[in-house]
């Protein structure tokens, strides 16, 4: 199993959907973070997540 890391939350009922939550992990990217977007059912919302890297290596 990969441990990940929530780094951002968005609802989901946003006017825009994802494309907040897509914005914030292509900046993560940018920056060097390997980030991704999840959705997360029980609580309606969009996670900015990232597969922390010693889990990674190793996993």
């Amino acid at each position: 199993m990969t441990a990940r890391t929530v780094l951002e939350r968005f609802p989901a009922s946003h006017p825009r959907g994802s494309w907040p939550a897509e914005e914030f992990a292509a900046a993560r990217r940018t920056e060097g973070t390997s980030a991704e977007v999840v959705m997360d059912l029980p609580s309606d919302a969009f996670l900015v997540v990232r597969t922390d890297a010693h889990e990674a290596e190793h996993g």
